[in-house]
Order: C-alpha cells, then sequence, then structure tokens
C-alpha cells in the first residue's frame, strides 16, 4: 500500500477494521490533532442516515474530496493553523474537544455561521444551544454534534438503544437521540432562538460519530450502521485471558482516532494497571507498522461488578429498563 495516494480508498478484505481502513488510507498522518480530525471526517457514520428508523434526521458527511485530503494532508507538514485554533488549553471534555476540530474544519470550507450559539429565555434561563450553524448554498442549516462510545449490556430488557450504555453508566444511545430529536432538533422553533437567526432554519439533522463495543463480537442492529467503528469490552477478570502483545492505555481525548504511538506497555503491566480500576479503561491492542505502533482493535476493560451496577442503575431509574 506504499504506491496508495493518501487518503484513497482501500483495497482491503470485506470484513476489515475501522483500525485497519484507517491506517490503509491515512498512514501518513502522525500528529494526533489531524488524525482525530481526519477520524471524524472519514470514519463511517455510527448511525446509518438510510434507516427508516431515524426518519431523514442523520447527517452523512459523505466521501471526502480530493481538496479535503490533501488540506489534511498539509495540516499534518503544517498542523499550526489547527493547533491555534484548538488553543493552548487541556480539554477535559472529549465532546468538546471534538466539536472544536469540527468547527475548524467548518469555518475552513466556510460554511460555518455559528458554533455554540446559545439560546436565552433570559439571563438565568438557557433555552439552548445550537452546536453548529452552517452555511449551504442560500440554506441554513443546523447539525447537531455528537461523539459517543457505548457498551452493550445484554442485561436490558428495554429496546430503542437502551442496551447500549455509557461506559460511565450515566446514559444510553436511546436516551441520548431521543433528547437529540425531542429537544435540540427543535431548538430553532423556539421564538428565541428565531430572534438569533439571521433566516429560518431550512434542515435540522444529527451528525453522530464514534464507537460502539461488544463482549461477544458485534451484532447486526436496526439503525445502527453495518460499517460502524467497534470494539470489545470484557471484565477485570476476563481480561486475564488477553493475547500477550503490547498494550496501551487509552487517554479520553485519544479515543477518537485509531491509537499510533511510540509507547506501550505489556500484558502483565496493562493487568497490574487496570486489576483495581473502579471505571472502565480504554486500551488499545498495538501491531509494529515500521517505527510505529498501531492500533489493531480497542476495547474496555471493566470492573467484574460493572454489570451489576449497570442493573442496579436501572432499577433505581437513573437509566431506563
Amino acid at each position: 500500500m506504499a504506491d496508495q495516494p493518501p487518503g484513497a480508498p482501500a483495497t482491503l478484505p470485506p470484513g476489515a477494521s475501522c483500525q485497519a481502513i484507517f491506517e490503509s488510507r491515512w498512514p501518513h498522518l502522525h500528529n494526533p490533532h489531524v488524525r482525530a480530525l481526519a477520524w471524524l471526517l472519514d470514519a463511517p457514520d455510527l448511525l446509518d442516515p438510510a434507516a427508516p428508523h431515524w426518519q431523514g434526521r442523520i447527517a452523512t458527511l459523505g466521501a471526502l474530496p480530493p481538496a479535503t485530503v490533501a488540506w489534511l494532508a498539509a495540516l499534518e507538514q503544517d498542523p499550526s493553523p489547527l493547533e491555534a485554533a484548538l488553543g493552548g488549553k487541556h480539554y477535559s471534555r472529549l465532546g468538546l474537544y471534538a466539536e472544536k476540530l469540527m468547527a475548524f474544519y467548518f469555518a475552513e470550507r466556510g460554511q460555518l455561521v455559528a458554533h455554540g450559539l446559545q439560546v436565552r429565555a433570559d439571563r438565568t434561563d438557557t433555552i439552548g444551544e445550537f452546536d453548529f450553524l452552517l452555511r449551504e448554498g442560500e440554506d441554513l442549516v443546523h447539525i447537531e454534534f455528537a461523539t459517543k462510545f457505548y457498551l452493550l449490556d445484554a442485561g436490558s430488557t428495554g429496546g430503542d438503544f437502551n442496551g447500549l450504555i455509557g461506559p460511565n453508566l450515566a446514559d444510553t444511545l436511546g436516551v441520548k437521540m431521543r433528547k437529540i430529536f425531542d429537544k435540540q432538533l427543535s431548538l430553532s422553533q423556539h421564538p428565541a432562538a428565531q430572534a438569533l437567526l439571521p433566516q429560518p432554519v431550512a434542515r435540522a439533522q444529527a451528525l453522530v460519530k464514534g464507537w460502539l463495543f461488544y463482549p461477544d463480537g458485534a451484532p447486526p442492529m436496526r439503525g445502527i450502521s453495518q460499517q460502524h467503528c467497534h470494539g470489545f469490552w470484557m471484565t477485570q477478570e476476563q481480561a486475564q485471558d488477553l493475547p500477550a502483545q503490547r498494550y496501551a492505555i487509552m487517554p479520553r481525548l485519544q479515543w477518537l482516532a485509531p491509537l499510533k504511538t511510540v509507547d506501550s506497555i505489556g500484558k502483565d503491566e496493562l493487568l497490574a494497571a487496570v486489576q483495581d480500576a473502579a471505571a472502565p479503561v480504554m486500551v488499545a491492542a498495538l501491531r509494529e507498522m515500521g517505527e510505529w505502533l498501531v492500533e489493531e482493535r480497542r476495547g474496555f476493560i471493566v470492573p467484574d461488578s460493572w454489570r451489576a451496577q449497570a442493573a442496579q442503575r436501572r432499577q433505581d431509574g437513573v437509566l431506563p429498563p
């Protein structure tokens, strides 16, 4: 694949992982911010925009044009414009970091009308916030943007994606999408919002990127993109059976793109690091590729009590059944 143009579609076997596809398309990207942006722009949608379940309210970026591919390659050579847009602050929230990356992209395309525009009834009453207002031709478009990571818990008895639970046991994919559909995508209809808009919103959609994690392989799910990025999850006890290879513990801000690093730990060091963790830990299994170690697969190692905690939170009404 050395002679393949940067960003060109890869020729890989059917069922190739998101990691293999990404590395085959973007082997020239090493800067973590540029890789994260490339992943946001090029990764498969988490939700299937064509699925009737979503009633046309899921946005997609589509295939990247050659000009965007070349622009990303130029950013790799000189990432200073992107680094300046991100600023010197440390991002504690992955969602905010991803939003800043996308705002940079939309601004560079000349589409960005507003990012993070708050709608208030008065000084103390915030009604909502537009993630992105974009210019598409003569139209004004509202895009709600989310980067989400959910674990499938077979203990859930409900439908509507409530079996896909956040690692911190705070929400589900079903709860998140209902909030987006029922509240956030209708924000432009509020009189306080209309007073802020330069013109009526022609379309409001959700753009959702992320990874789903399964205990026993990825089952087909209605409304989920067949090509979505996915990984595994296992308990601390099950992690004892991980193969002996190089690993990395992934900080939250590195959860977007497949990891590319020169640092790693062995299986024993990994197990020692996660054995007493009170919350799920994202790990990447690595393989050597030249001077780099690249992500081969990823997953969460969760406390042995994680599933019981999820059941308790459903029983307490914190999570839907």
